[in-house]
């Protein structure tokens, strides 16, 4: 008896110890808050107060706690009304606006394509459209996203856009009323194959679990066998809408997720808790690339560590922080690092050196290799590495000066009239020599990596000997090689520059759907997913475990 109470008074003893021990660690924690806080508002009030110049005390708020933060990692921000656009858009899937994606072509902004039933839609704004004011300001010195603000606005306010359109010498006017514009998450979702669909989700929004379902019922509807779900370049964005779309795929009950933080709230296990909306041996493959992050990565390495879908690619991106927003007051907010996810199999998916190590006292997560559900074997270490890797040629250098030069989407808009259908294009055996003779009228200038490697080497060069008559005659063979290299690039991207010509043309005459089902054709990494699940050997293959 007296054992028996002996213990029960040491395991209460050893219970307020702990409470005192944790009772002085918080104490010394709010000790420490209080004195750095003190020191904060002493040097503050002090500059303020005795600094030799004026300055905008607003300004030099907003700049202190934006350095503040800036030491963090890259995801803990600080958020003003103005920034407040990208978060509601994902929390709302919809913002004031007129439905017309831009970009700069030729140092133009241009209207890359209008949104179906929206006000520019119906006012008849078209792509290649040029803006030259919005309201009264001019566009020229304008960057995009100050364009793309001053464009959006509230439901109901109105916005005037003057437009220089191709074949027209005047300026036409177009004034429009901004309505709730709803963005679509998943701009592609058809069938490619007799029996398999192919989705394209571009972020990660409350538009994405509804949009996701109507494509995958459809893939049920039309008995498809199998599905290529597209995730490359998709940043991310709700945590809870790539849970929805795994519950759609994942069995119930099957642990989706976890995240692990400082505080209790932060430390979660997320389980599946639906019935899946797809047959169970509906094959899928992933796509993913460097663009692939946040909740793209969560769905990727879930399906992967449950050994439900065949991931193809390039390793993701590697963001696995999550972020909570604290509203400061009503114009202010504070985004911060509260957590970090782990696939299923325990693997941390942010990539290592995100967080400065001079503030930070950095924990060291061990993060090598892990096993799916069935055995395998996956790689940690940050992002999600696929279990096929696929490369990508980007060794293109005049079809992407084009790109970004605008030359496809101003060469279709000269001779969109010349055509009925994309078809009649090409048929048109003349539609590459007509686009070279455009580009050189444009004269286009391609910067090769030789030839700027060349720029830096006369210069290093010329300070030691500008006048070295050897030197500089090797120059010029080295420059007449580079200058008869650009003269060879035409007939050598003659396939690439078509692909993007057609592509460009499709948008024309059959809308954006057109122009994704055209793009398809050409995407080597599409062709090879196709060969993988027409191949039940290959595609089971990928789960097979090594004994």
């Amino acid at each position: 008896m007296r054992k028996k109470l002996k213990i029960i008074l040491t395991s209460i003893g050893l219970t307020i110890v702990a409470v005192v021990v944790i009772a002085a660690s918080k104490s010394d924690i709010y000790a420490e808050i209080m004195k750095s806080q003190r020191l904060m508002n002493d040097v503050y009030k002090q500059l303020i107060a005795n600094y030799v110049d004026d300055f905008d005390v607003e300004a030099f708020t907003r700049s202190s706690i934006e350095d503040m933060v800036g030491e963090l990692d890259p995801y803990t921000v600080f958020i003003e009304a103005e920034d407040r656009y990208d978060l509601d858009l994902l929390t709302t899937g919809k913002y004031g606006g007129v439905g017309i994606q831009i970009g700069k072509r030729e140092d133009q902004l241009t209207v890359i394509a209008p949104m179906d039933d929206t006000p520019a839609k119906k006012a008849g704004i078209t792509n290649g459209d040029v803006i030259v004011k919005i309201d009264s300001t001019f566009t020229t010195n304008l960057n995009l996203d100050v364009a793309s603000d001053m464009i959006r606005g509230l439901k109901g306010t109105k916005v005037i856009l003057t437009i220089k359109r191709f074949g027209n010498d005047e300026l036409i006017e177009f004034e429009l009323t901004r309505a709730d514009i709803t963005v679509k998450d998943v701009t592609y979702a058809e069938m490619i194959d007799d029996d398999i669909g192919y989705i394209r989700l571009t972020r990660f929004s409350k538009n994405s679990g509804p949009e996701m379902r109507t494509a995958l019922n459809k893939f049920v509807e039309n008995d498809a066998s199998a599905f290529i779900l597209d995730l490359r370049n998709n940043p991310g964005g709700l945590l809870g809408s790539s849970i929805e779309i795994l519950e759609m795929i994942v069995k119930k009950d099957q642990l989706l997720l976890t995240t692990k933080g400082r505080n209790k709230e932060s430390n979660r296990e997320i389980y599946s808790k639906r019935t899946p909306i797809i047959p169970e041996e509906m094959e899928i493959i992933v796509l993913i690339n460097e663009g692939s992050a946040s909740a793209s990565e969560i769905v990727a390495g879930t399906l992967q560590d449950l050994d439900r879908a065949v991931i193809m690619g390039k390793r993701s991106y590697g963001k696995g922080l999550v972020q909570s927003v604290v509203g400061l007051d009503k114009d202010h907010a504070l985004k911060i690092t509260t957590a970090k996810y782990y696939t299923p199999s325990g693997r941390l998916i942010q990539k290592p050196g995100y967080i400065s190590e001079k503030l930070v006292i950095a924990e060291s997560d061990v993060d090598t290799a892990f096993v799916t559900v069935g055995g395998r074997i996956v790689k940690g270490g940050g992002g999600i590495k696929p279990d096929f890797e696929v490369d990508v040629d980007y060794n293109y250098p005049l079809t992407y000066e084009c790109l970004r030069k605008g030359a496809f989407l101003s060469f279709v808009q000269q001779h969109k009239q010349t055509y009925s259908s994309l078809q009649e294009v090409k048929n048109d055996e003349q539609l590459l020599n007509n686009f070279q003779e455009y580009l050189n009228e444009i004269d286009l200038e391609v910067t090769t990596p030789g030839e700027k490697a060349l720029s830096d080497t006369k210069i290093r060069l010329s300070v030691i000997d500008s006048t070295n008559t050897e030197l500089n005659a090797a120059f010029e063979i080295i420059e007449k090689f580079i200058d008869n290299h650009e003269e060879t690039l035409f007939a050598k991207e003659r396939d690439k520059l078509s692909e993007f010509l057609y592509e460009e043309f499709a948008s024309v005459y059959e809308g954006e759907n057109g122009r994704f089902k055209e793009m398809l054709q050409y995407d080597n990494t599409i062709s090879e997913a196709l060969i993988i699940l027409k191949n039940n050997t290959v595609y089971n293959g990928v789960f097979a475990v090594d004994n």
